[in-house]
């Protein structure tokens, strides 16, 4: 059994999507990061960086229990235990990983900033705004482009990448995002939000997820409870 402490957001959904799709029994604990769970000893003791997703599998490598966050790292090891969204060749693998790097190092972090500066800043600040919303519609861009050139982002595949990838283009209109730009794009999301698995992933823990629409939870994930020392 894993134990996935989790919560409804991009990075979360990629878990819940990856023990979907790979057939593992798992429970998901919920973290809700609006009302500070993250800063919790316990959570801290598994993910110190005070981010969702972290996994517990007691069933780890040596038969030992192991602890892992950072949601690309998880998708790595549930990809290694399974054998399965990873690629079959050396090849495949590199293609893989080389896409799941940018969604990790680009797709996400560009993104959550558009998401911050256009929906959660406490005030416009029209420069940031536009910053962000052109360097997701590039990314997009990326992607469109390589999908042009076949079905998956790795190749005619279904990988880690697409599952990294997906869960952040789900927020395509916050981050002022027209599908019509991007066909091809538009085309892979559809296709993807059609498997059984994402679609029960995406459930995971949603009926808990609440607006981000106070002033509190504002504080715990952007203000002084985020930098403060733990």
């Amino acid at each position: 059994m894993i134990d996935v402490y989790s919560w409804p957001t991009p990075n979360g959904h990629k878990i819940h999507i990856m023990l979907e799709e790979c057939g593992l029994a798992y429970r998901a604990i919920p973290v809700d990061i609006g009302a500070g769970d993250q800063f919790t000893p316990e959570f801290l003791s598994i993910s110190p960086n005070n981010k969702i997703p972290a996994i517990v599998d007691a069933d780890g490598p040596d038969g030992k229990p192991i602890s892992l966050f950072e949601s690309g790292a998880i998708l790595l090891y549930l990809a290694g235990k399974t054998g399965q969204f990873l690629g079959n060749t050396v090849r495949e693998k590199y293609e893989t990983l080389q896409w799941l790097m940018f969604q990790m190092g680009g797709f996400g972090p560009m993104l959550g900033q558009a998401h911050h500066f256009r929906i959660y800043a406490p005030e416009p600040i029209p420069y940031a705004i536009e910053r962000y919303t052109n360097e997701a519609k590039r990314l997009y861009a990326v992607i469109d482009h390589r999908l042009s050139q076949s079905d998956y982002l790795a190749g005619d595949t279904y990988t880690i990448a697409d599952i990294a990838v997906f869960p952040w283009a789900r927020s395509f209109a916050n981050q002022g995002i027209d599908w019509a730009d991007f066909p091809h794009a538009k085309r892979w999301f559809d296709v993807i939000s059609a498997r059984p698995a994402v679609r029960q992933g995406l459930s995971v823990l949603a009926d808990l997820r609440k607006p981000l629409d106070n002033t509190l939870a504002k504080d715990i994930l952007f203000g002084k409870t985020q930098y403060a020392r733990k």
